[in-house]
């Protein structure tokens, strides 16, 4: 199971604000952002991998990408 997060139109450091609430309410063991920039790519990549995740697969989405997040 998976939570989906939908960044798409956000400009930072909201995406990233949002990923790491999803981190720490902890409910789901995988986290899907989907995000339409590529700052907001890496930089909720480096966010999640500073709290121990592990970015599994970024996904081109149209215009955007799907960033997969595993939790430790």
């Amino acid at each position: 199971m998976s939570t989906t997060i939908d960044a798409r139109g956000l400009s930072c450091p909201q995406p990233v604000l949002m990923t790491l609430d999803e981190i720490k309410k902890g409910s789901e063991p995988e986290i899907v952002v989907l995000v339409d920039t590529d700052t907001s790519k890496e930089n909720v990549s480096r966010a999640a991998q500073s709290q121990g995740c592990t970015v599994t697969r970024i996904e081109p989405d149209g215009d955007g990408y799907q960033l997969y997040i595993n939790r430790p």
